[in-house]
Order: C-alpha cells, then sequence, then structure tokens
C-alpha cells in the first residue's frame, strides 16, 4: 500500500456537510461526484495528499443511509491507494482478511476500488483504491 487514499465519511445533506468542512478546513470541495451503483452522491477535498470524501445516501436502501441509520454521521472507511488491486486482494485474502469485493468495481474519483470486511480489520471498513487507465 502506498498511502492513505482519503477518508471515507458518511453525511445525512452532503450540501450542509460541504459548507463545514468548507469552513474547517478553510478550502472548497474540488469534486461532486454521484456514484449509481452505490447509491450515493460524494465530494472531495483534498489536504495534502489526501482527501476527505464526504458520503451522502441517494437511496434508502444504499450502504451508507445503512450506516448511518446504524451508527450515524462519522467516518465509514479509510481508503489505500495501491498499485496493483487484484495482487493485494490476493495478498490479503492469503493473509486471512475477508475480501468484500474479489473482483474490484469502477467507484468514484476515477478510482477502481474494493473493500475488506471490517469483521478481519478491527471494526474498520478498508477500502483498496488504483487509479482507473480506461477512464470509463
Amino acid at each position: 500500500m502506498n498511502k492513505i487514499e482519503h477518508i471515507g465519511i458518511a453525511v445525512k445533506n452532503l450540501n450542509e456537510s460541504n459548507a463545514l468542512f468548507e469552513a474547517l478546513l478553510g478550502k472548497a470541495h474540488y469534486k461532486t461526484e454521484g456514484v449509481e451503483s452505490e447509491g450515493v452522491l460524494t465530494s472531495f477535498f483534498k489536504i495534502g495528499e489526501t482527501k476527505i470524501e464526504l458520503l451522502e445516501a441517494t437511496n434508502p436502501n444504499s450502504p451508507i443511509a445503512k450506516f448511518i441509520e446504524k451508527k450515524g454521521e462519522g467516518i465509514h472507511h479509510i481508503a489505500f491507494d495501491v498499485e496493483n488491486i487484484e495482487n493485494e486482494i490476493q495478498r490479503l485474502e492469503a493473509e486471512g482478511f475477508k475480501v468484500i469485493n474479489a473482483t474490484p468495481k469502477n467507484g468514484a474519483d476515477n478510482k477502481r476500488v474494493a473493500f475488506l470486511h471490517p469483521k478481519s480489520t478491527n471494526s474498520v471498513l478498508i477500502e483498496l483504491c488504483q487509479e482507473r487507465t480506461d477512464n470509463k
């Protein structure tokens, strides 16, 4: 793993949370993007080499809606940048980690992503991210 790519924060209202984080960080978000397959609208802030990703559910059955219903707003996941996501998935499975996505899928911010189950990572949802080269 190369670095922390971003920290994902589940929020109830993206507009209100954008204003809050703009005041906190002293800068505006640089991107808003929907990920229809996950039922989420995202907003990104850049802090040095790391990003903050705010996530608002766009439907009541999305993972973010379920997370907020169960735990409230707050840190949802930590994402790590990797060079080869398939190799990293294989390595982590061999180490005994439970992988949610054995096959990477397209995520926000031009990334291919896969998640590790929190039951195998001290209750922290871990996301693996690799920059997409196909731009689809």
